[in-house]
């Protein structure tokens, strides 16, 4: 698998998920630009990958396109644009504020918008593109204490879903990704939550968390990285609308 010539925009590049796609599509030949808001993680990265780091606020959309123009100036228009931000921020649904859940909603959700809208113009154009959306597994089920992230997945499925069937004669294809918890900050973050908030050990958290998965493990970034490869390849033209699992078996 080769995507020389091709350029992969990946947002929430700076660590994480989102680094490791940009090592493996970097790999792979592709020019990779990564966004994100911490310029100095960005760069960390940059440097070991080749990507071009450029600062961004996802859920902002004049910054988003600033970002944009200033990659395609240098890197050629978008082929692939793998939306990869995300937060999951934990709290019950009756202590959540307004600004809670559009938060959620913000990075999780409109993020992705504001991503896929700015690129598309440029994959209908050259008459091929990957949209791909870094779901989670709280877009296909509930999970409690983080309402607002499963209400902005889901709506990510749901945008996905539409957009397939808007451009499906248009050489672009969406899809999205379904990861069960993966064994990132993200994920360290959750577990210092949980910890703080329920008195259990590092442990008992970390096992409360796996046991969701029939495997009995946390999933691993390159696994997803890998999926996001093939979602991304000549082989998955026909792949469209959909919402791939990597979850062990849990859903």
């Amino acid at each position: 698998m080769s995507f020389a010539g091709k350029h992969v925009v990946i947002t929430g590049g700076g660590s994480g998920l989102g680094a490791e796609l940009a090592r493996q599509f970097a790999a792979q030949e592709a020019r990779v630009t990564i966004l994100g808001r911490r310029a100095e993680a960005l760069q960390d990265v940059a440097a070991e990958t080749g990507a071009l780091p450029l600062s961004c606020d996802v859920t902002v959309r004049d910054s988003l396109d600033q970002a944009i123009k200033a990659a395609t100036a240098e890197q050629g228009g978008v082929d692939i644009a793998l939306a990869n931000a995300g937060a999951a921020p934990s709290k019950p649904f009756e202590r959540m504020t307004p600004e809670d859940f559009t938060g959620a909603l913000g990075v999780n959700l409109l993020g992705v918008f504001n991503l896929w809208q700015a690129c598309l113009p440029m994959m209908k154009q050259a008459g091929w593109g990957r949209l791909i959306a870094i779901a989670s597994t709280a877009g296909l089920k509930g999970y409690p204490y983080v309402s607002g992230y499963c209400a902005a997945k889901h709506g990510v499925l749901g945008l996905t879903r539409a957009l397939a069937i808007e451009l499906a004669k248009t050489g672009v294809t969406a899809n999205a990704l379904c990861p069960g918890f993966i064994e990132t900050p993200l994920l360290q973050n959750s577990l210092e939550t949980i910890v703080k908030t329920t008195g259990m050990s590092p442990e008992q958290a970390a096992k409360s968390l796996r046991r969701g998965n029939p495997q009995d493990r946390f999933i691993q970034p390159g696994e997803v990285a890998e999926a996001a490869l093939w979602l991304a390849s000549v082989g998955a033209s026909s792949v469209n609308g959909a919402a791939l699992p990597i979850s062990g078996g849990e859903i």
